[in-house]
């Protein structure tokens, strides 16, 4: 092995740096002959899919004329890639070549219509419109605000929307037909982690015990999202029945404030930011964060139905590498503050900035005169896992929502694009990250065995 740079050691108070160099004794180090196209494909800002196109063509050309990797590394470094490559389009037709490549990968559609629900669940979806990562992409995307779930889904059948941001169990029961017809429906990626809170009226801020809690009326925003399954979970580990003990009610989430100040909710789960405009207004108080309940927990999700992936392959690529660019901008912590002057504006999410760098930073006012520090309130992960499908599901089946015949593994592969997310996320740069094993309030659940993990609960409608 020969001492070559990098990895930073120490001994005898000294420090120094090791790196192994390339097994094949070419000099170089074991990335660089991984990478004999380094000189070409410099480190430097995306440039949009036309570029990225070019490049790929200029690679295989290079491959082609010397195929033998050191010595087409060697060359390189010596003469140049521009040089080469100037030389090359004397010869062949480099740019032909590149626009036969730019042919086979035309959008099928340039305008899409998306549709979206003003939350921070939504951040990714909004957020590549706002930096222009659609644009870099060849799409016109026009971000189609709606109140409701419920019209979400009748544009999505209607085909008014291309794409849509949906509550994450929806692609599941309109792929099953469960509420309304049958819809092949995909999630795509996922748009947040964590994000939400239980939220209480601020005139019950001495009930904070849930076994204190019969009675209450609980706004969710859809009867089977997310949400509205952690907040049964949560009252039945109380003890709690949520469909005899409470009522819970479904409200499209800006009107979530105003019922709670109007007296009509005691209680509340949506996402944010309507439970911090809850306390920024005054009227209520956080009482537990969704993280706290299952850790990690996915939220909404960018959705597709079966025929635009199949009409527009490309123009669907297209929008997946905008919105998982503006994901993994978004997951910085670094990048928060920016992320709310961006979408604060009434043009996305129309809310007051300090609300919104409230959720985003983790550093918030609680509703009780305390100010808490929680980095991990809110996240952004792309990758959909068939893990947390399958629990979802387990939850569904619970309150007898979904049929009893429901095949728990077979329907989350079907719509969660897990394994085409992974490839696609590689492809521009990104790794998907190691399997997650859902845990909820401190059970781990195992995907393996759905069925038993409903039958194990005490309280459920089955």
């Amino acid at each position: 092995m020969r001492i070559h740079g990098h990895r930073d050691m120490t001994a005898e108070g000294k420090s120094f740096r090791l790196e192994a160099s390339c097994a094949c004794g070419c000099g170089g180090s074991p990335t660089d002959h991984r990478d004999p196209f380094s000189e070409v494909f410099a480190d430097e800002a995306y440039e949009g899919v036309e570029r990225k196109v070019d490049r790929q063509v200029e690679a295989v050309l290079l491959s082609a004329i010397a195929p033998d990797p050191m010595f087409r590394r060697a060359f390189l470094k010596a003469v140049g890639a521009s040089t080469v490559l100037a030389a090359i389009s004397q010869l062949l037709p480099l740019a032909e070549a590149q626009a036969i490549a730019q042919e086979a990968t035309t959008l099928e559609k340039t305008k899409l219509n998306v549709g979206y629900v003003p939350i921070t669940c939504t951040v990714p979806l909004l957020l590549a419109h706002a930096m222009g990562e659609y644009g870099k992409e060849g799409l016109d995307v026009n971000l189609v605000r709606t109140p409701s779930w419920a019209i979400v889904r009748d544009k999505l059948l209607s085909s008014e929307f291309d794409a849509s941001h949906l509550v994450l169990a929806m692609p599941l029961t309109m792929t099953m037909g469960v509420g309304g017809p049958a819809l092949a429906t995909h999630v795509s990626s996922v748009q947040n982690v964590n994000g939400n809170a239980i939220t209480l009226s601020i005139r019950h801020k001495d009930r904070r015990d849930p076994k204190d809690w019969k009675g209450f009326k609980f706004g969710v925003p859809h009867q089977h999202s997310m949400h509205a399954m952690l907040l049964r979970y949560y009252l039945a580990e109380h003890g709690l029945d949520p469909d005899k003990d409470v009522e819970i009610r479904v409200y499209p989430p800006p009107d979530s404030v105003a019922n709670m100040a109007a007296g009509n909710l005691d209680g509340m789960l949506f996402a944010e930011p309507w439970g911090q405009r809850a306390v920024f207004e005054g009227v209520g108080f956080l009482h537990m964060l969704t993280r706290d309940i299952f850790p990690g927990h996915p939220c909404c999700v960018v959705s597709v139905t079966d025929g635009f992936v199949k009409e527009s392959p490309n123009s669907y690529g297209a929008m997946f590498r905008a919105v998982v660019r503006a994901t993994e901008f978004a997951d910085k912590p670094e990048n928060r503050k920016q992320v709310a002057e961006l979408l604060a504006p009434a043009a996305y999410l129309n809310q007051p900035k300090t609300v919104l760098e409230q959720v985003l930073t983790g550093r918030y006012a609680d509703g009780l005169g305390k100010v808490v520090n929680e980095p991990d309130r809110i996240g952004f992960k792309a990758l959909p896992y068939h893990s947390t499908a399958i629990w979802l599901l387990t939850q569904l089946r619970r309150w007898d929502m979904v049929p009893a015949d429901v095949e728990y593994r077979a329907l989350a592969e079907k719509v969660f694009l897990a394994t085409n997310a992974a490839k696609r996320m590689k492809d521009i740069g990104f790794e998907a990250p190691a399997a997650f094993k859902p845990v909820v309030m401190g059970r781990p659940f195992d995907p393996d065995a759905p069925q038993a993990y409903v039958d194990s609960f005490a309280i459920k409608r089955i």
